[in-house]
Order: C-alpha cells, then structure tokens, then sequence
C-alpha cells in the first residue's frame, strides 16, 4: 500500500513522462520524413541531371565523330591527294565539325608526322607517334573512335581530349590517323551553369579511371586515375546508379549519381557533398529537435515543479525550525559575541557569549536597550560608532572591557548596517577577545625590537629579504655600504640593493641571498666588491647568506651578513707588494729578481739568445749622505731609480740591490754591445746633476756587466761575475761600465760611442 500510494502521488510525473515521450516521437519522425523527401529530391535531381549530360555529350561526341569519319574517309580517297593542296584542304576538312570548345583537326601518315591541318594551309611540323591513339591504331589493336587520354596540346600547350580514327588505303592497309580534339574547356563551360553547392561538382572520367574533367576544381587533378578505388570499382561495374561514398581525392563524402555515356568509354558522375544535401534539414532538425526538447523540457518541468511544490510544503516548517536550532548552536559556540540591534537600539538576538562576558542572559538582553548592558560610560565611548553604523556605515574598532570577573578583555567590535532597501532597519554586532593576540603582538614587539637594536649595533652590513628576494629590512652598516636607505630600498630586489661585483674583472657575482632562497640552505662566504649607490665608492666585501624558514622547514626569506674587508684586503696587498719591492724607491727587490732571471734564463735557453745581468754602484753616495743628511741621500736614490728606469726598456728590471747598489736584467738580447748601448744610455743619463735640496749635485756611477749564457748558467754566478766587474770599474777610475771577460781575464771597459766610432 505504502509504494502504491506513493506510485498515484507522483502522477504528475508520469503523465509529464508519458507526454514528454509522445512529443519526442512525434518530432522525431517528421524530422526522419522531412530528411528523407530531401534525399529523395536530391536523388532524383541528380539521376535527371545525369541523364541529362549524359544526352548532351552523346550529342557532342556523336557530332564529332561524323566530323572525324568525314575526314577520314576524304583523308584515304587517292584522289584527294593528288589535289591542289588548297583544294585538297578545303575538301578533307568540309566536314569538320565548327562549334565552340573544337580544336584543330589533325591528319597523320604511318609515321605520325602532321601532314595536313584543318588551322592551317601549311602543316605544321609535329610528330604524335608517341600518343597512346596512334600506337593503338598502328598496332591494330582498336578500331572505330578512340579516345585518348587528356593531354597539353603540343600545339597550343592547352589541356585537350584527343578523339581519332584511323583511314586506310585502298587495299585496307593503315594509312594513318585522323584526330581531333575538345579541349576541357568544353566540358566545363558546359557544366558551369550547374551549381550544386560546397564541395559538389560534376566528374568526367574515362572507363579505365582517367580523369578528364572535375568541375568546378580546376584541371589539376586531369590525367590522374582512381582506377582500383571503390567508388570507381563501383562505376565500372554498375554502369549507373546512385551510392554514397567518400572521394579517394579529397576524403569528402558524397552522393555519386553516375552513368555511362552512351557506347563511349566515358563515365559522367554528379557528385553532391551529402553535408551540401542536409544542410537545410540540419537546420529544420535542429530548429524542431530544439522546440521539442523545449516543449519535452516545459512538461517536464512543469510536472517536476508541482511535485516540489508538494514535498516543500510538506517539509518546509521543520527544516525552518531545524535552521534556527542549528543556527542558535552555532552563534552559541562561537567564541565571539553575537548580537542584532534594531534601529532603536533594543536587543533582538544575543548568543551565550554575553553572560561571560557581561553576565547576562540572552532571554534577560531581549528588548532591552544596549545602554543597560553597556553602562553609561561604556555606552558614552561607543555611541558615535553607533550612530555611525546606523547612518549606513561600518565601523570596526577595539575597546577593552571588563568582565563580571575584573579581568580587562580586549576586544576587536564590528557594527554591520542591516539594510531594507536604502534604509538601515538595525546592526549586527560582534565582538571578538584579542586579548591573547594582543599580548603576543607585544611579546613580538619586544623582540623585535631587541632584534633591531642588536641589529643595529652588529659592526657588519644585514640585510634581510622575504621569499621573492624582496628587501626587508638594512641595518645601518648595509645603507653605508650600499648608499640605500631602508625605506628606500624596502620593496626593491635584493640584486638591485646589493650589487655584488668580481674584484677581477667587474663581473656581477651570484647573489648568495638569491642562492640561499633557491637551495634552501647555508651559502659559504664570498668575496666581492659593492658599489655605493650614489657616490660610486667600491667596497671590499666578504658576504655570507642563511635561509630564514617557518617550523614547518618552508622558506620565508633570507639574511645576508656583509663584512667590510676594504681595509683589510689594502693591508695584505700592501704587505705582498713589500715583499717584493723597495720600500724607498718601489723597485722590485732581490727576490723578485731573482724569481724574474730565472723566467729570462729559461726563456734564452728556449730562444738560443742572451741576457745580461748589470752591477751599479753610485760614486759619491757617501759624501752626500754626510753632507747633506740622509733624507736627502734618499732623495738621490729616488731620482736615480727613475733615471734608471727611463733608461732601459719597459720588459728590463731594474733592482734596489740594497744601499747604493742597484741591479739591472737585460733579457732577451741578440748580441753582447746591445747590453753595452744600455750601459751608454745609463751613464748619459747620470750626466745630468740631481737637484738635490736646492743644489745641484753631480754624482758618478760604477757598473759590471755579466753575460747568459757566456759567464754562467745561473744567476748567482752572474751576479757574481757582474760585482767583480763593477769593482774593476771603480778601481779603474770610476764613471764607467765594465764587462766580465771570464775567470783570470780582466774585464773589459764599455767604450763611449765616440770611441767605438
């Protein structure tokens, strides 16, 4: 009884279903009966349209094989060869067919070669021995017309279908072909006043497959075959009729209404795109489907809507009371005070929250005016914002209060406007306990700001970005550094702000913020330069980088720690170039000489050259240091170091031996006088006297020369063979060069250049 009952209480639906379906089989079949009238129609004008061409081209084809047999039979008359040709001409071609479309015709020997033209008196020179016409009939295996297949005219290079005949001699032997031609414009003039929409056209083929005509695609597909495709298969089998299949050329299907042309080896096809055929009922169909489904749709609707109407009204009055129930649980239990407020500002709605917070009931709020839960200097403070939320406005604003229990609450209160159209009826009222968030927003600030300090008090540059490598934060350090301030550069990308450059070549370095954010881990120390934002002043940098993550291990950012080592890198480049030069004339000293002759000695054992070591020694040092002071005795050493250096070439080193003593290397010499004309350029440079504390001093030198690889292979042994020399000089006089000549040799004075003239 029960599924009974409920069976007729759903009637509606049935009988919406049962129309519903009647309507559907309706539609359906006028749709199928207005699809097949249109099939049938296009069948049935496509088979008379068939039959129609087919008529006419038997015509044409008829007509012109008369014209052919015409000439054929004049062509294989004796007599008319021994007529004049002019005469000859006018009588073998009288029966040649004048229509448009109709080429020239063609009468050849057995060799193929045009022996008379019917478009010209003088035949012009051709050969068409090699047409499949001629080859057909020489061999004697076609009789009657023939064919051809569509071919460029040699004669005007236009497409043609060659039509022939063979003429005999008297006694029946081949005497050669009579052949005509219709050029493909023909057929297409002829089907051009049909128009069988898109994709659709008409097809000439000959009953082997060859194209001969496909209107109204052009003439590329001519000469083609579709012999062995099923739709021609179909053809040649059938003779004529009508099919819908998929074209082999170009995939489109359509219907073929086709039929053989007469007693001739042709097949003319109609071929309609069956999308062409069906497009209007497309539309009939869709427009009726559509208006059926509306109206199937509309009693199902309808249907639906009453039965829903039904179990509404039925179920409507307890979903309403379970609402309210659900409703008052969840503003019970909310952790925040809820409460409407009409426009008079008397209590409609309050949840639990109220007794904690002001130890009332919400059964005691209703009605009452938010005064009496307020209180007067309560209510004062928060008025404006009423006033304000009842004019249409939020307000959202904190407040602390005190509970029943004396413990002061903050509180974050929102009045929402409760609109009727334009007019406010009341406001909904929640307040929300921020008292822990407030207390841990202080707890942070302390950090924070103890992080700051510490921050700005760090002697290194910090600087912090979020994930995306935006900078966050610059302790004062990284804005001298980078000349940004940190509400400049807050916001901008932390390769803009610190812009660390190779100390190299210049190049821009990774940044290790950007690394440090990418690989989420530590990035080890590097060494770079940054430039100062606006005054360009370049900084010696060693920075380091640390991903900052959540504890959930994500990355929110990163620190960089930026150590000025400006100084520090001056220092130790100062010390390294102490190391290898003269603190006083900032000469390379004896270890960088002696690193520099070992380099030239390897170099002139690979180059088969010399080089020369030089021992001076200036004369006089000692009285100017007596007389004069030491200071000045340095000023001397200074001016003769750069005499010195201006005086050799530029790969030459020129050495402070210690004292007065100085050391020369000449690398790279071709022979002995090139070591002596550098000793001539250093005596003439001494001619000159220094300017010496206001006077002028004329101070002397002593020189010995040591030659690689004549007085040793090695440098000790130069120097010392280049020190005897030198004291040979000073005691032979002083003011000159002496060259060492070998162990028990006495050295050899270096001539002026007058004197070696």
């Amino acid at each position: 009884m029960p599924l009974l009952r409920q069976f007729f209480s759903h009637r509606l639906i049935w009988l919406a279903l049962l129309v519903s379906l009647g309507i559907g089989v309706l539609f359906a079949r006028s749709v199928w009966t207005i699809r097949k009238d249109e099939w049938d129609y296009a069948t049935q004008t496509n088979t008379n349209l068939a039959q129609t061409l087919e008529r006419s081209l038997i015509w044409a084809l008829d007509s012109y094989d008369r014209s052919l047999q015409g000439v054929a039979r004049e062509a294989g008359n004796p007599e008319t060869w021994a007529m004049p040709p002019d005469l000859r001409a006018r009588v073998v071609f009288d029966n040649s067919l004048r229509m448009e479309g109709v080429g020239n015709v063609f009468v050849l020997d057995t060799k193929g070669d045009l022996i008379l033209d019917s478009g010209s008196l003088e035949p012009r020179k051709a050969n068409f021995a090699d047409r499949d016409y001629f080859q057909a009939f020489e061999s004697g295996t076609h009789t009657g017309l023939f064919v051809g297949k569509p071919v460029p005219s040699r004669i005007r290079g236009i497409y043609i279908l060659p039509l022939s005949r063979a003429y005999q001699h008297p006694d029946g032997s081949f005497a050669g072909v009579v052949v005509g031609a219709l050029r493909l414009s023909f057929f297409n003039e002829m089907f051009r006043s049909l128009d069988l929409g898109p994709n659709s056209g008409v097809n000439l083929f000959r009953s082997d497959g060859v194209i001969i005509s496909r209107f109204p695609y052009g003439d590329a597909d001519v000469g083609k075959t579709i012999a062995g495709t099923h739709n021609f298969l179909r053809f040649q089998r059938e003779g004529s009729g009508s099919f819908v299949g998929r074209a082999a050329l170009d995939s489109v299907e359509r219907l073929y209404t086709y039929r053989k042309v007469g007693n001739y080896p042709l097949i003319v096809n109609v071929a309609q795109a069956t999308q062409t055929i069906l497009d209007k009922w497309y539309r009939s169909a869709w427009m009726l489907g559509g208006f059926a489904l509306l109206l199937i749709g509309g009693c199902m609707a309808l249907g639906l809507l009453f039965v829903r109407e039904l179990t509404l009204r039925q179920s409507v009055s307890g979903q309403l009371k379970q609402a309210e129930h659900d409703l008052r649980t969840i503003l019970n239990n909310l952790p925040s005070m809820i409460g409407y407020w009409d426009r008079q500002l008397h209590n409609r709605f309050a949840n639990h929250a109220y007794v904690e917070w002001f130890g009332q009931a919400p059964g005691e709020m209703r009605g009452r005016h938010i005064s009496h839960l307020l209180g007067p200097e309560l209510y004062e403070k928060n008025r404006p914002y009423l006033e304000q939320a009842l004019q249409g406005h939020a307000q959202l604003f904190e407040r602390t209060i005190t509970d029943p229990k004396g413990v002061a609450r903050f509180a974050i209160l929102s009045y929402i406007p409760d609109f009727d159209g334009d007019e406010v009826r009341g406001i909904f009222v929640q307040a929300t306990d921020i008292t822990e968030r407030k207390r841990m927003e202080d707890a942070l600030f302390d950090e924070k700001e103890r992080m700051r300090l510490t921050l700005r008090a760090i002697g290194d540059a910090v600087v912090c970005t979020d994930a995306q490598g935006q900078v966050t934060y610059l302790n004062p350090v990284a804005q001298r550094l980078t000349g940004w301030q940190a509400f400049d550069a807050a916001g901008h990308n932390a390769d803009e702000v610190v812009n660390l450059r190779s100390a190299d070549n210049d190049a821009l370095l990774d940044s290790p913020l950007r690394q440090a954010i990418q690989q989420a881990c530590a990035v080890d120390a590097v060494r770079g330069i940054v430039v100062h934002r606006s005054s360009g002043a370049r900084f010696q940098v060693e920075g380091s980088a640390s991903p900052i993550t959540d504890r959930h291990g994500a990355v929110t950012g990163a620190v960089a720690v930026l150590r000025d080592v400006t100084e520090a890198v001056a220092m130790a480049e100062r010390m390294a170039h102490l190391a290898q030069y003269d603190t006083l004339t900032d000469l390379p000293n004896r270890l960088l000489l002696q690193d520099r002759a070992e380099v030239a000695m390897a170099q002139a054992r690979r180059e088969a050259n010399l080089l020369a070591v030089m021992f001076l020694d200036l004369d006089g040092f000692k009285q100017v240091n007596d007389n004069l002071g030491h200071a000045v005795g340095d000023q001397l050493l200074v001016q003769f170091a750069r005499r010195l250096q201006a005086a050799v070439r530029a790969s030459d080193t020129v050495c402070r031996q210690g004292g007065d003593e100085f050391v020369v290397l000449l690398p790279g010499l071709d022979t002995p006088e090139a070591a002596c004309g550098v000793a001539r350029k250093i005596l003439a440079a001494c001619d000159t006297p220094f300017e010496l504390a206001g006077r002028r001093v004329q101070v002397g030198i002593s020189g010995g020369i040591a030659l690689f690889p004549q007085h040793g292979d090695t440098f000790d042994d130069l120097s010392r063979h280049a020190d005897d020399a030198m004291y040979a000089a000073k005691r032979g006089g002083r003011m000159r060069f002496m060259l060492y000549r070998g162990p028990g040799a006495d050295p050899e004075p270096v001539l002026p250049e007058s004197a070696t003239a």
